[in-house]
Protein backbone atom coordinates (compact mmCIF):
# COMPACT_ATOMS: atom_id res chain seq x y z
CA UNK A 1 0.00 0.00 0.00
CA UNK A 2 2.92 2.36 0.54
CA UNK A 3 4.80 4.31 -2.11
CA UNK A 4 8.01 4.37 -0.09
CA UNK A 5 9.52 3.07 3.14
CA UNK A 6 12.70 3.94 5.04
CA UNK A 7 14.46 1.12 6.92
CA UNK A 8 17.83 0.34 8.51
CA UNK A 9 19.55 -3.02 7.84
CA UNK A 10 16.65 -5.47 7.42
CA UNK A 11 16.90 -9.19 6.63
CA UNK A 12 15.12 -11.23 3.94
CA UNK A 13 11.99 -11.79 6.03
CA UNK A 14 11.60 -8.07 6.65
CA UNK A 15 12.06 -7.37 2.93
CA UNK A 16 9.24 -9.78 2.11
CA UNK A 17 7.02 -7.84 4.51
CA UNK A 18 8.09 -4.57 2.88
CA UNK A 19 7.20 -6.11 -0.50
CA UNK A 20 3.74 -6.97 0.89
CA UNK A 21 3.16 -3.40 2.07
CA UNK A 22 4.41 -1.62 -1.04
CA UNK A 23 2.00 -0.64 -3.75
CA UNK A 24 2.85 -2.01 -7.24
CA UNK A 25 5.48 0.40 -8.55
CA UNK A 26 6.19 1.70 -5.01
CA UNK A 27 9.64 2.69 -3.78
CA UNK A 28 11.82 1.39 -0.96
CA UNK A 29 14.53 3.70 0.42
CA UNK A 30 17.26 2.02 2.48
CA UNK A 31 19.65 4.14 4.53
CA UNK A 32 22.75 2.75 6.21
CA UNK A 33 25.67 4.09 8.29
CA UNK A 34 28.45 5.80 6.31
CA UNK A 35 31.49 3.59 5.69
CA UNK A 36 33.81 6.01 7.48
CA UNK A 37 31.69 6.22 10.61
CA UNK A 38 33.32 4.89 13.80
CA UNK A 39 31.67 3.89 17.04
CA UNK A 40 33.21 3.40 20.49
CA UNK A 41 30.86 0.47 21.07
CA UNK A 42 31.92 -3.00 19.99
CA UNK A 43 28.40 -4.08 19.04
CA UNK A 44 27.98 -1.17 16.65
CA UNK A 45 31.48 -1.65 15.23
CA UNK A 46 30.54 -5.25 14.53
CA UNK A 47 27.42 -4.05 12.70
CA UNK A 48 29.51 -1.84 10.42
CA UNK A 49 32.05 -4.63 9.90
CA UNK A 50 29.37 -7.05 8.75
CA UNK A 51 27.47 -4.53 6.66
CA UNK A 52 29.06 -5.50 3.33
CA UNK A 53 27.76 -9.05 3.71
CA UNK A 54 24.31 -7.84 4.74
CA UNK A 55 24.18 -5.47 1.78
CA UNK A 56 25.01 -8.34 -0.59
CA UNK A 57 22.20 -10.39 1.00
CA UNK A 58 19.79 -7.48 0.53
CA UNK A 59 20.83 -7.16 -3.14
CA UNK A 60 20.17 -10.86 -3.63
CA UNK A 61 16.74 -10.70 -1.97
CA UNK A 62 15.80 -7.60 -3.97
CA UNK A 63 16.69 -9.42 -7.22
CA UNK A 64 14.55 -12.40 -6.21
CA UNK A 65 11.64 -10.02 -5.59
CA UNK A 66 12.23 -8.44 -9.03
CA UNK A 67 12.85 -5.02 -7.48
CA UNK A 68 14.65 -2.54 -9.72
CA UNK A 69 17.54 -0.61 -8.20
CA UNK A 70 17.17 3.04 -9.16
CA UNK A 71 19.90 4.72 -7.13
CA UNK A 72 22.87 3.87 -4.95
CA UNK A 73 24.53 7.03 -3.67
CA UNK A 74 26.56 7.52 -0.49
CA UNK A 75 24.47 6.08 2.36
CA UNK A 76 21.13 5.73 0.55
CA UNK A 77 19.90 3.09 -1.89
CA UNK A 78 16.54 3.19 -3.69
CA UNK A 79 14.66 0.22 -5.15
CA UNK A 80 11.32 0.05 -6.93
CA UNK A 81 8.81 -2.77 -6.69
CA UNK A 82 7.54 -4.02 -10.09
CA UNK A 83 4.18 -2.75 -11.28
CA UNK A 84 3.05 -6.34 -11.87
CA UNK A 85 4.35 -9.91 -11.58
CA UNK A 86 4.22 -10.98 -15.24
CA UNK A 87 7.94 -10.64 -15.82
CA UNK A 88 8.79 -11.89 -12.32
CA UNK A 89 6.62 -15.01 -12.71
CA UNK A 90 8.47 -15.92 -15.90
CA UNK A 91 11.87 -15.71 -14.19
CA UNK A 92 10.92 -16.87 -10.68
CA UNK A 93 12.48 -20.32 -11.06
CA UNK A 94 15.69 -18.94 -12.54
CA UNK A 95 15.95 -16.29 -9.80
CA UNK A 96 15.03 -18.85 -7.11
CA UNK A 97 12.40 -16.43 -5.85
CA UNK A 98 10.42 -17.20 -2.67
CA UNK A 99 7.16 -19.07 -3.44
CA UNK A 100 3.90 -17.19 -3.77
CA UNK A 101 1.78 -17.11 -0.63
CA UNK A 102 -1.22 -19.44 -0.58
CA UNK A 103 -3.51 -17.66 1.91
CA UNK A 104 -7.12 -17.09 0.89
CA UNK A 105 -7.28 -13.48 2.10
CA UNK A 106 -4.01 -11.64 1.37
CA UNK A 107 -5.42 -8.33 2.68
CA UNK A 108 -5.89 -9.70 6.19
CA UNK A 109 -3.05 -8.63 8.48
CA UNK A 110 -4.39 -8.46 12.04
CA UNK A 111 -2.39 -10.93 14.17
CA UNK A 112 -0.99 -12.63 11.07
CA UNK A 113 2.57 -14.00 11.16
CA UNK A 114 5.13 -12.90 8.59
CA UNK A 115 5.76 -15.72 6.10
CA UNK A 116 8.67 -16.53 3.80
CA UNK A 117 6.57 -16.07 0.68
CA UNK A 118 5.70 -13.40 -1.90
CA UNK A 119 2.27 -11.81 -1.68
CA UNK A 120 0.13 -12.17 -4.81
CA UNK A 121 -0.46 -9.12 -6.97
CA UNK A 122 -3.72 -8.78 -8.94
CA UNK A 123 -3.39 -10.29 -12.41
CA UNK A 124 -2.81 -8.07 -15.44
CA UNK A 125 -2.94 -8.66 -19.19
CA UNK A 126 0.01 -6.59 -20.42
CA UNK A 127 3.55 -6.14 -19.12
CA UNK A 128 3.08 -2.37 -18.77
CA UNK A 129 -0.14 -2.61 -16.74
CA UNK A 130 -0.24 -1.68 -13.04
CA UNK A 131 -1.54 -4.51 -10.86
CA UNK A 132 -4.73 -3.44 -9.12
CA UNK A 133 -5.05 -0.38 -11.33
CA UNK A 134 -3.36 3.05 -11.36
CA UNK A 135 -4.21 5.77 -8.85
CA UNK A 136 -4.59 9.48 -9.50
CA UNK A 137 -1.98 11.97 -8.35
CA UNK A 138 -2.57 13.78 -5.09
CA UNK A 139 -4.86 15.55 -4.29
CA UNK A 140 -7.13 14.33 -7.13
CA UNK A 141 -6.95 10.76 -5.83
CA UNK A 142 -8.75 11.80 -2.63
CA UNK A 143 -12.02 12.25 -4.52
CA UNK A 144 -11.42 9.79 -7.39
CA UNK A 145 -13.07 6.37 -7.37
CA UNK A 146 -10.48 3.96 -5.87
CA UNK A 147 -9.34 1.16 -8.24
CA UNK A 148 -10.61 -1.56 -5.89
CA UNK A 149 -14.13 -0.17 -6.25
CA UNK A 150 -13.87 0.79 -9.94
CA UNK A 151 -12.68 -2.75 -10.79
CA UNK A 152 -15.46 -4.39 -8.78
CA UNK A 153 -12.97 -6.29 -6.63
CA UNK A 154 -14.91 -5.82 -3.38
CA UNK A 155 -18.36 -7.34 -3.25
CA UNK A 156 -21.22 -5.03 -2.31
CA UNK A 157 -19.13 -1.88 -2.77
CA UNK A 158 -20.31 -0.17 -5.95
CA UNK A 159 -19.21 3.13 -7.45
CA UNK A 160 -22.64 4.56 -6.63
CA UNK A 161 -22.37 3.48 -2.97
CA UNK A 162 -18.91 5.05 -2.74
CA UNK A 163 -20.05 8.39 -4.20
CA UNK A 164 -23.12 8.39 -1.94
CA UNK A 165 -20.88 7.77 1.07
CA UNK A 166 -18.66 10.72 0.11
CA UNK A 167 -21.70 12.98 -0.23
CA UNK A 168 -23.14 11.93 3.14
CA UNK A 169 -19.92 12.61 5.01
CA UNK A 170 -19.53 16.07 3.48
CA UNK A 171 -22.92 16.98 4.98
CA UNK A 172 -22.08 15.39 8.30
CA UNK A 173 -18.77 17.21 8.65
CA UNK A 174 -20.55 20.49 7.86
CA UNK A 175 -22.84 19.79 10.82
CA UNK A 176 -19.91 18.87 13.06
CA UNK A 177 -18.41 22.27 12.30
CA UNK A 178 -21.47 23.97 13.77
CA UNK A 179 -21.08 22.04 17.04
CA UNK A 180 -17.28 22.29 17.35
CA UNK A 181 -16.24 25.84 16.52
CA UNK A 182 -12.58 24.98 17.10
CA UNK A 183 -12.55 22.91 13.90
CA UNK A 184 -12.14 26.06 11.85
CA UNK A 185 -9.94 27.79 14.43
CA UNK A 186 -6.95 25.45 13.95
CA UNK A 187 -7.27 24.08 17.49
CA UNK A 188 -7.18 20.45 16.30
CA UNK A 189 -4.39 18.75 14.36
CA UNK A 190 -4.25 15.03 15.21
CA UNK A 191 -7.62 13.40 14.48
CA UNK A 192 -8.72 9.76 14.65
CA UNK A 193 -11.68 8.06 12.97
CA UNK A 194 -12.32 4.89 15.00
CA UNK A 195 -14.49 3.24 12.31
CA UNK A 196 -13.36 4.79 9.04
CA UNK A 197 -15.27 2.87 6.36
CA UNK A 198 -14.24 4.27 2.96
CA UNK A 199 -12.30 7.12 4.61
CA UNK A 200 -14.94 9.66 3.59
CA UNK A 201 -14.92 11.40 6.99
CA UNK A 202 -11.19 12.05 6.59
CA UNK A 203 -11.71 13.22 2.99
CA UNK A 204 -14.40 15.68 4.11
CA UNK A 205 -12.11 16.89 6.91
CA UNK A 206 -9.38 17.75 4.38
CA UNK A 207 -10.71 21.32 4.17
CA UNK A 208 -9.45 21.79 7.74
CA UNK A 209 -5.73 21.84 8.68
CA UNK A 210 -5.90 18.36 10.26
CA UNK A 211 -4.30 14.93 9.86
CA UNK A 212 -6.61 11.90 10.24
CA UNK A 213 -5.71 8.38 11.36
CA UNK A 214 -8.30 6.09 9.76
CA UNK A 215 -8.94 2.96 11.80
CA UNK A 216 -10.68 -0.11 10.38
CA UNK A 217 -11.97 -2.44 13.13
CA UNK A 218 -10.25 -5.79 12.66
CA UNK A 219 -13.32 -7.88 13.45
CA UNK A 220 -15.72 -6.62 10.77
CA UNK A 221 -16.59 -8.23 7.44
CA UNK A 222 -15.92 -5.24 5.17
CA UNK A 223 -12.16 -4.72 4.96
CA UNK A 224 -11.87 -1.20 3.58
CA UNK A 225 -8.28 -0.36 4.55
CA UNK A 226 -7.07 -0.86 0.97
CA UNK A 227 -9.63 1.67 -0.26
CA UNK A 228 -8.44 4.17 2.34
CA UNK A 229 -4.85 3.91 1.12
CA UNK A 230 -5.88 4.14 -2.53
CA UNK A 231 -7.46 7.49 -1.64
CA UNK A 232 -4.06 8.69 -0.41
CA UNK A 233 -5.03 8.49 3.27
CA UNK A 234 -3.31 6.76 6.18
CA UNK A 235 -4.86 4.01 8.29
CA UNK A 236 -4.52 0.87 10.38
CA UNK A 237 -6.44 -2.06 11.87
CA UNK A 238 -7.63 -2.18 15.48
CA UNK A 239 -9.72 -4.26 17.88
CA UNK A 240 -11.28 -1.68 20.19
CA UNK A 241 -11.53 -4.20 23.01
CA UNK A 242 -7.74 -3.80 23.21
CA UNK A 243 -5.44 -0.85 23.86
CA UNK A 244 -4.41 1.21 20.84
CA UNK A 245 -0.65 1.13 20.30
CA UNK A 246 0.20 4.75 21.03
CA UNK A 247 1.29 6.91 23.93
CA UNK A 248 -1.24 8.83 26.06
CA UNK A 249 -2.57 12.23 24.92
CA UNK A 250 -2.01 11.60 21.19
CA UNK A 251 -5.19 12.92 19.57
CA UNK A 252 -6.95 16.28 19.65
CA UNK A 253 -10.24 14.98 18.20
CA UNK A 254 -11.67 11.45 18.00
CA UNK A 255 -14.60 10.44 15.80
CA UNK A 256 -16.56 7.25 16.56
CA UNK A 257 -19.27 6.26 14.10
CA UNK A 258 -21.14 3.10 15.13
CA UNK A 259 -18.18 1.86 17.19
CA UNK A 260 -20.13 1.21 20.38
CA UNK A 261 -22.87 -0.72 18.57
CA UNK A 262 -20.17 -2.80 16.89
CA UNK A 263 -18.60 -3.80 20.22
CA UNK A 264 -21.66 -3.80 22.47
CA UNK A 265 -21.55 -7.61 22.92
CA UNK A 266 -17.75 -7.84 23.00
CA UNK A 267 -16.56 -5.42 25.70
CA UNK A 268 -17.95 -2.70 27.93
CA UNK A 269 -18.83 0.82 26.83
CA UNK A 270 -16.82 2.27 29.70
CA UNK A 271 -13.78 0.15 28.75
CA UNK A 272 -13.69 1.71 25.28
CA UNK A 273 -14.30 5.21 26.65
CA UNK A 274 -11.43 4.86 29.12
CA UNK A 275 -9.11 3.96 26.23
CA UNK A 276 -10.40 6.97 24.27
CA UNK A 277 -9.78 9.10 27.36
CA UNK A 278 -6.20 7.80 27.55
CA UNK A 279 -5.29 8.77 23.99
CA UNK A 280 -7.28 12.03 23.93
CA UNK A 281 -5.29 15.11 24.94
CA UNK A 282 -6.46 17.21 27.90
CA UNK A 283 -9.13 19.55 26.60
CA UNK A 284 -9.64 17.38 23.52
CA UNK A 285 -12.94 16.67 21.78
CA UNK A 286 -14.88 13.63 20.56
CA UNK A 287 -17.81 13.02 18.23
CA UNK A 288 -19.71 9.81 19.00
CA UNK A 289 -22.37 8.87 16.48
CA UNK A 290 -24.64 5.85 17.01
CA UNK A 291 -28.20 4.71 17.57
CA UNK A 292 -30.13 6.79 20.09
CA UNK A 293 -30.17 4.14 22.84
CA UNK A 294 -26.44 3.46 22.50
CA UNK A 295 -25.57 7.17 22.56
CA UNK A 296 -27.54 7.59 25.81
CA UNK A 297 -25.53 4.73 27.38
CA UNK A 298 -22.30 6.33 26.21
CA UNK A 299 -23.48 9.65 27.65
CA UNK A 300 -23.92 8.02 31.08
CA UNK A 301 -20.39 6.59 30.91
CA UNK A 302 -19.00 9.93 29.69
CA UNK A 303 -20.53 11.67 32.69
CA UNK A 304 -18.74 9.21 34.98
CA UNK A 305 -15.48 10.31 33.36
CA UNK A 306 -16.49 13.96 33.89
CA UNK A 307 -16.42 14.67 30.17
CA UNK A 308 -18.13 17.87 28.97
CA UNK A 309 -20.70 16.34 26.62
CA UNK A 310 -24.17 16.85 25.18
CA UNK A 311 -26.50 14.82 22.96
CA UNK A 312 -27.52 16.49 19.70
CA UNK A 313 -29.53 15.59 16.61
CA UNK A 314 -28.16 14.27 13.32
CA UNK A 315 -28.66 15.80 9.85
CA UNK A 316 -32.24 14.49 9.53
CA UNK A 317 -31.35 11.99 6.81
CA UNK A 318 -34.55 10.01 7.17
CA UNK A 319 -36.04 7.57 9.69
CA UNK A 320 -32.59 6.55 11.01
CA UNK A 321 -32.87 7.00 14.81
CA UNK A 322 -29.26 8.12 15.28
CA UNK A 323 -27.97 10.66 17.77
CA UNK A 324 -24.62 12.38 18.23
CA UNK A 325 -22.73 12.86 21.47
CA UNK A 326 -20.56 15.95 21.20
CA UNK A 327 -17.69 15.99 23.69
CA UNK A 328 -15.75 19.24 24.12
CA UNK A 329 -13.46 19.01 27.13
CA UNK A 330 -12.15 22.53 26.51
CA UNK A 331 -15.43 23.80 27.96
CA UNK A 332 -15.93 24.11 31.72
CA UNK A 333 -18.25 21.72 33.52
CA UNK A 334 -21.68 23.19 34.32
CA UNK A 335 -21.60 24.83 37.76
CA UNK A 336 -17.80 24.80 37.99
CA UNK A 337 -15.83 27.77 39.28
CA UNK A 338 -14.68 28.52 35.72
CA UNK A 339 -18.25 29.47 34.79
CA UNK A 340 -18.28 32.29 37.32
Amino acid sequence: MFHGLLMLIPDGLYMLEIDRLLRPGGYWVMSFPPNGWKSPYNSLNQTIKNFDGEQSAMEDTANKLCWEKLSDKATVSVWRKPTNHLHCDQEAEFLRSPPLCTEDHPDCAWYVNISMCRTHLPRVELLGDIAGGPVEKWPQRLAAVPPRIANGEIKGMSIQAYKHDCSIWKRRVELYGTYLKDLSHRSYRNVMDMNAGFGSFAAAMSKYPVWVMNVVPANITDNTLGIIYERGLIGTYMDWCEAFSTYPRTYDLIHANGVFSLYIDKCGTLDILVEVDRILRPGGAAIIRDTADVVLKVKEAADRLQWRSRVVDTEDEGPDPQKILIVDNSLPLPGSEYNN
